[in-house]
């Protein structure tokens, strides 16, 4: 799938896979977060991410869904997912009791479905804005799946795996982009990242996340990059929420 173009961040290309330099950008300061617990930590510190790969503002839960990284295999892509569980249902554990291999079958019958999976992602974004680390980015968590990026495999090999709390057709939170934003900045500070993509974009006919109701224009004017006049918005359904 060819990624579309958004424009451009301190020279380099955004798109859906949207592209930032290793450097963070300078942005101007935006109003404070709502006085969610997520806002009250992201004015007490910047989020930034250390030599082992974890975020100094993220919940750190562990997950064993990991592996090492091949050797000599830089970190340059991050793809943005969207997970709820159960579908469409926002809040509760699930979702870490999926990361960490303790999903009930029995607790709904979607569970039943996906509780013996072996699966992960780097982090996830709570629809209140709050970071959750599972697993060190200098580690491989396995959120990718079979995957291609520019004639590239095993995507999981090179990428950070982002989850936000959502579904397809219901926007995701004003909390979630700022924080996104946030992560985004830190990790391009400490890693070589290139592209910026979105599950359906590496896995196309297998995957649809994060679906229409991801905003890449929203997540390119959070990290400051300009986008051209001639780009057009593609038409979407109505969302929920």
């Amino acid at each position: 799938m060819r990624p579309r173009q958004l424009g451009t961040l301190n020279g380099s290309r955004v798109s859906s896979g949207a592209s930032c330099q290793n450097r963070a950008p300078n942005v101007k300061r935006r109003r404070p977060l709502p006085a969610t617990p997520a806002g009250l930590r992201a004015r007490a510190r910047r989020l930034s991410i250390d030599a082992e790969g974890r975020a100094n503002d993220a919940a750190q839960i562990v997950s064993a869904n990991c592996d090492d990284r091949p050797n000599d295999t830089p970190i340059s892509m991050l793809v943005v997912h969207g997970i709820s569980l159960p579908p469409g249902q926002f809040g509760g554990d699930a979702i870490e009791r999926l990361f960490t291999n303790r999903l009930d079958p029995t607790a709904h019958p979607y569970f039943a479905t996906v509780a013996t999976l072996r699966v992960s992602a780097h982090f996830l974004v709570r629809r209140n804005g709050m970071l959750v680390q599972f697993v060190p980015c200098t580690r491989r968590a396995w959120h990718a799946g079979e995957s291609t990026w520019r004639g590239r495999g095993r995507c999981n090999d090179f990428s950070v795996g982002v989850e936000l709390e959502g579904t397809d057709d219901v926007r995701y939170t004003a909390a979630q982009y700022a924080m996104l934003a946030r992560l985004v900045r830190a990790l391009c500070a400490r890693y070589p990242i290139t592209d910026i993509v979105g599950h359906r974009d590496i896995a196309p006919g297998r995957k649809t996340d994060p679906g229409d109701a991801f905003d890449w224009q929203r997540l390119a004017r959070k990290l400051g990059s300009r986008l051209p006049g001639n780009f057009a918005t593609p038409r979407r359904r109505r969302l929920a929420g």
